[in-house]
C-alpha cells in the first residue's frame, strides 16, 4: 500500500497547498480519500483525473470536498476532449443528503457507504468510526492485507480511537491545535492527544495532519513524541508512504 498526501491543511490551504486529501494505490487501483481545496490541481501532480478508480469522502465540509466540484468539470471536459465517459464512484455517508445529492454529476455516481459495515474498493477492506465532530463524519480502517493505515479525519479526542486504530502501520491524526489548546468544541484533537492515542494503540508510525495555519508546525512534532515513543511524521504535500 502506498500513501501520497495531497494536502494535508485544515480550514483553508496554505500558499500552493491544499487541504485534506490523501491518495492511496496498490496493483494500479488509485483511491482518493477527501478532495479538500486545492486537492485536483497537486492531484495531477502524481495521477490524472482519468487514473483516479474511486473517492471517499470522510464529510461534506469544505476542506474535505471542495474540489469535488471541479473534479467533476474535469471528468465532463475529458468526455469532450479524450470520449472519456467512465463513471468515477464517489462514496460518501448518506446522512447528510444535500452533501450527499451532489456527488452525482455527468461522470460521477454518488455511493452511500454504511458505516456499519466493511466497504471493499480494489484491494482495500475499509472500516469506519463515526467522529466527534460537528456534522456527521467518519475517520476510516483501511487496508489491503498486508498493511494497515488509520485515517481520524476531523474529530475530538474520543477513548474509541484507541481500539480502532490498535496496530495500524500508519496513523494519521487530526492535529488543528497544539498541545495545550482545546479543540473539543470545533470537533479537532492536538498534537497530544494524536500522540497519547499513537501510544495506546501501539501504531508503528504517527502522521499529524489537518494542520493549523498559525504557530510552528515543528512544534507540534516535539509535542507528539512527549507522548508517543514511535515515529511521527508532519504531514506535508507530496510526502509518500509505503
Amino acid at each position: 500500500m502506498k500513501l501520497t498526501v495531497i494536502g494535508c491543511w485544515g480550514g483553508y490551504p496554505a500558499p500552493n497547498g491544499a487541504t485534506s486529501s490523501y491518495l492511496i494505490e496498490k496493483d494500479n487501483f488509485s483511491l482518493l480519500v477527501d478532495a479538500g481545496s486545492g486537492a485536483l490541481s497537486k492531484l495531477q501532480t502524481y495521477k490524472q483525473v482519468s487514473d483516479i478508480d474511486a473517492v471517499l469522502l470522510s464529510h461534506y465540509h469544505h476542506d474535505h470536498v471542495a474540489d469535488i466540484g471541479v473534479l467533476q468539470y474535469g471528468k465532463l471536459v475529458q468526455s469532450y476532449a479524450l470520449g472519456n465517459e467512465e463513471i468515477l464512484p464517489i462514496y460518501g455517508h448518506a446522512e447528510d443528503t444535500q452533501g450527499f445529492a451532489k456527488l452525482t454529476h455527468n461522470y460521477t455516481k454518488g455511493i452511500a457507504y454504511d458505516p456499519n459495515a466493511k466497504l471493499e474498493l480494489g484491494p482495500f477492506v475499509i472500516t469506519f468510526l463515526k467522529t466527534d465532530h460537528p456534522v456527521p463524519c467518519y475517520g476510516m480502517r483501511v487496508t489491503d492485507g498486508e498493511s494497515t493505515l488509520v485515517y481520524t479525519a476531523d474529530t475530538s479526542f474520543k477513548e474509541e480511537w484507541i481500539d480502532f486504530a490498535k496496530q495500524a502501520d500508519l496513523l494519521i491524526t487530526d492535529c488543528n491545535f497544539y498541545a495545550e489548546q482545546d479543540g473539543s468544541k470545533a470537533g479537532h484533537m492536538t498534537s497530544k492527544e494524536g500522540g497519547i492515542i499513537a501510544e495506546k494503540a501501539n501504531v508503528k508510525e504517527l502522521m499529524l495532519s489537518h494542520l493549523p495555519q498559525y504557530g510552528q508546525k515543528s512544534q507540534l512534532v516535539i509535542e507528539a513524541k512527549r507522548y508517543y515513543e514511535g515515529v511521527v511524521h508532519l504531514a506535508e504535500e507530496g510526502f509518500i508512504w509505503g
